[in-house]
């Protein structure tokens, strides 16, 4: 009859197996670390290549993500990218503008306009507009204007239709089927379009004097080409009385600046990272032919195929992730340089781009590493030894 082991003995073992591993890491920082030390040379070679690939890599990864945004806060800047009239010149229904702003949220902007031919007191046509002018000043900032009207009935005269009222700085009268109205010039508008032909009112002047409500409304909608056309097609839905189209100019602009903006910032984050990867496979080449004899022993030791190359692995591993640390810090640096230069506002980093940058340079110090190790399988501790 055998006796159970007493819990001394099972403690015991546990506690032989646990320090069992303990000899097995400490040697492989101990070599990790020779390795470093005795080739300094090879190892900051390859470090510095590391380095460089993971701090433009996060360089690059921080500019596009910021200059996405920058990029399309500055189309913003130049107006509408889609715009709701009315079909076969009708008013929009009552309400529109604000079926509008629900459906596109708070960061959109959107501005009414409503139009009429009306005729000056001698007699001459101009098409006057009626708007809300605090929001043409977020919509149309690219807009040349001297003074915005800020009381009522001011009026904002376009540099032509200013040759249809005889004195542009005094007040004058304007006439829309049979009601008159005197308005006072308080600025003066030049675009270089059809915009410098207008008079513009604000609407509520507008609406009391003429009874027409607005018939078109431009809208700048943010987001991607993707997300314009998602609020199109919202849009069409919400407002099914109503024509709803992009401006294609700001639209395709847009999305062709921005293809080519990621085009060139990834396209120079692979040539660095290709380059960095040549760079450290050479390195790692060299440092099997420099430690031939240490990976010998380890054969001859009793050390298995697959310990030495998972130990070779580790190393390059290893080396990838101090290289992707340092040069994400040094990438935040010049992603910060390159916005205040270029763009005169700084970029913020993104700690989101760092499990990437990781991640990517580990891949790319493991991928180089697959040819030293068909180089380490070739070892023979026999010849190796010998000298030969």
């Amino acid at each position: 009859m055998t006796s159970r082991p007493s819990q001394h003995a099972v403690a015991t073992a546990e506690v032989a197996a646990r320090r069992a591993d303990v000899p097995h890491q400490s040697m492989f920082w101990r070599m990790l670390l020779r390795a470093a030390v005795l080739r300094r040379g090879r190892a900051a070679s390859a470090l510095l290549a590391m380095v460089v690939a993971a701090a433009v890599a996060t360089a690059m990864m921080n500019l596009y993500v910021d200059v996405q945004a920058k990029l399309r806060s500055e189309f913003r800047n130049y107006g509408a990218n889609i715009v709701i009239v009315g079909k076969n010149g009708a008013s929009l229904p009552a309400g529109a503008l604000q079926q509008v702003e629900a459906t596109l949220g708070d960061k959109s902007i959107a501005v009414p306009f409503a139009y009429v031919v009306a005729r000056t007191s001698d007699g001459q046509s101009v098409v006057v507009a009626g708007t809300d002018f605090d929001r043409v000043r977020r919509l149309n900032r690219w807009w040349n204007v001297s003074k915005w009207p800020a009381g009522p009935l001011q009026a904002l005269v376009g540099t032509r239709a200013a040759g249809a009222i005889q004195h542009s700085d005094k007040p004058f009268s304007i006439s829309f089927q049979g009601r008159s109205l005197e308005v006072t010039p308080v600025g003066t508008l030049q675009t270089g379009a059809a915009e410098d032909s207008r008079v513009y009112l604000s609407l509520s002047d507008f609406a009391s004097w003429t009874n027409v409500q607005p018939s078109t409304i431009e809208v700048a909608a943010s987001g991607s080409a993707g997300e314009v056309d998602a609020a199109l097609n919202r849009l069409n839905q919400t407002i099914p009385t109503a024509e709803v189209r992009p401006v294609r100019q700001i639209v395709e602009g847009e999305a062709r600046v921005l293809n080519k903006t990621r085009a060139t910032l990834l396209a120079a984050a692979v040539l660095i990272v290709l380059t960095a990867a040549l760079c450290v496979l050479a390195t790692l080449i060299g440092w099997v032919f420099d430690r031939r004899r240490d990976f010998a022993i380890m054969k001859a030791l009793g050390a298995s195929e697959k310990l030495v190359n998972g130990f070779f692995a580790a190393e390059a591993a290893v080396l990838g992730l101090v290289g992707a640390l340092i040069g994400y810090v040094i990438g935040i640096g010049v992603a910060a340089w390159i916005g205040r230069v270029n763009f005169h506002a700084p970029v913020i980093p993104r700690l989101s781009v760092l499990p990437w940058i990781v991640a990517g340079s580990v891949l790319v110090a493991l991928i180089s590493a697959v040819i030293p190790i068909g180089l380490l399988r070739r070892v023979q501790p026999a010849i190796i030894l010998r000298g030969e």
